[in-house]
């Protein structure tokens, strides 16, 4: 009887280190984040499980942005929260090149003697302050790119401590921004170090503000519904470094994280827009070019270059009457001659150039223009001045139901154009869970 029970005892411990190491051992393939669009600042929102008890975080997404940063000074609570020494593999990682030797008030999250800092940024206000950085546990839904699957977590996910001023001009109830962008500790590099899987994430911004996006890390297959897998779809450019950083504050020498790509001209309507063609070429200090962001709402244009879109767009859009410009729009027309089409409103496509004359991004009328009120329909680019940081920044509206894969392992951008040719949406990705 003895020798039952003691075999019945081994039986049933071995059964549950068997069942523990069948959960550990779950390696995904790909990661997801679901993706909302804030109605009144038009920012692209995400959450992530964060600390010891797990806290559900509100985030703005953030695609350029260096890391995740998080507010820590108002009710920050973990008992997994760990800082990054001065010196460590951490900081060395993170390209921190600073150190908090002496911080004045109790050690708690941000606030730790001999902690590495970094340069958390508001890339909607563009501010930035100092912040350390640290780890804690972050938990994130696994996927087949066709439903989620199982929650998983990455016990020392590296993040860095903002402060509550530095939530100014982010969407309510935020309390930090999710970083994207080309550095060793964004979410990407992170979790595709965490799980070994490919270098590469992609993201489908929702055009509407009550159905969410998503954010896919990992490869592919991404389906939407009905059953179309939208990267089969996918074009392909080079992504371009730009050996200056475009962040608000940065330590000298850093590079930048923002994601940018070869724009060599602009068409209208299958017509050339001429345009000072010098303005898309990186400088040696940082400055033109085009990059692609999340945090700007609409496209942004140098000045010339938005003079002349305006005009080459006017001209041929000229059936159709003009009306009173509405802010931060100039040119605004009567809907009511406007035709629809699968696409969008009925107006010219507009065509960046890229590598070759073959290969362009597309923008049809869902994403070109911007319906204001009933009857009145605008342009959706704005003016950025007469000398920007970069010469074209490919907002957000111009990003909503298209697919973009970014494979970092390759240096290259995957686009789809708009996702209304293959019927469906980036609304219609399926976070219903598979039984």
């Amino acid at each position: 009887m003895a020798s039952l029970l003691l075999h019945s005892t081994l039986l049933f411990s071995l059964l549950l280190i068997s069942s523990a190491f069948a959960q550990t051992s779950f390696r995904p393939t790909a990661l997801i984040l679901p993706v909302q669009k804030d109605p009144s600042t038009l920012q692209y929102l995400t959450n992530l499980n964060q600390r010891t008890p797990l806290v559900p975080v509100n985030l703005t997404l953030d695609l350029g942005g260096q890391f995740l940063w998080v507010n820590c000074e108002q009710g920050y609570s973990s008992s997994s929260y760990r800082p990054a020494r001065c010196g460590s593999a951490q900081c060395s990682l993170a390209g921190s090149k600073s150190c908090t030797t002496e911080c004045y008030s109790a050690p708690k999250p941000g606030c730790y003697n001999n902690t590495c800092g970094l340069l958390p940024d508001n890339t909607v206000t563009h501010t930035s302050t100092g912040g350390d950085l640290g780890s804690d546990i972050v938990t994130v839904e696994s996927t087949d790119g066709k439903n989620p699957g199982k929650v998983v977590s990455v016990p020392h996910f590296l993040f860095v401590c903002g402060s509550t001023s530095l939530l100014e001009g982010l969407a309510s109830g935020v309390k930090g921004m999710a970083g994207l962008g080309r550095t060793k500790i964004s979410l990407p590099s992170q979790f595709s170090t965490a799980f070994s899987f490919h270098k590469k994430f992609a993201i489908c911004l929702s055009s509407s503000t009550r159905s969410n996006g998503v954010a896919i890390f990992g490869d592919g297959p991404y389906m939407f519904l009905p059953n179309i897998d939208a990267s089969t779809s996918l074009v392909y450019t080079p992504l371009i470094r730009n050996p200056v950083s475009t962040a608000s504050a940065s330590f000298s020498g850093d590079a930048s994280s923002d994601y940018f790509i070869g724009v060599k001209s602009i068409k209208i309507g299958g017509k050339n827009v001429p345009i000072n063609t010098t303005l898309l070429t990186i400088d040696s200090e940082g400055n033109g070019g085009t990059k692609i962001s999340t945090v700007n709402p609409y496209t942004v244009l140098e000045t010339s270059i938005y003079k002349a879109v305006t005009k080459f767009f006017i001209n041929e859009l000229s059936g159709v009457p003009r009306v009173a410009s509405v802010a931060p729009f100039e040119a605004c027309f009567n809907s009511k001659n406007i035709s629809s089409t699968r696409v969008g409103p009925g107006v010219p496509a507009i065509f960046l150039v890229l590598q070759s004359e073959t290969v362009f991004w597309s923008i049809y009328g869902a994403n070109s223009m911007v319906q204001v009120s009933d009857d009145v329909l605008c342009l959706g680019f704005v003016d950025g001045g007469a000398k920007p940081r970069t010469s074209i920044v490919i907002g957000g509206y111009q990003l909503e139901d298209n697919l973009l894969q970014f494979d970092l392992a390759a240096s290259r951008l995957g686009f789809s154009s708009s996702l209304f040719f293959m019927r469906t949406t980036c609304a219609n990705f399926n976070f219903t869970s598979n039984a």
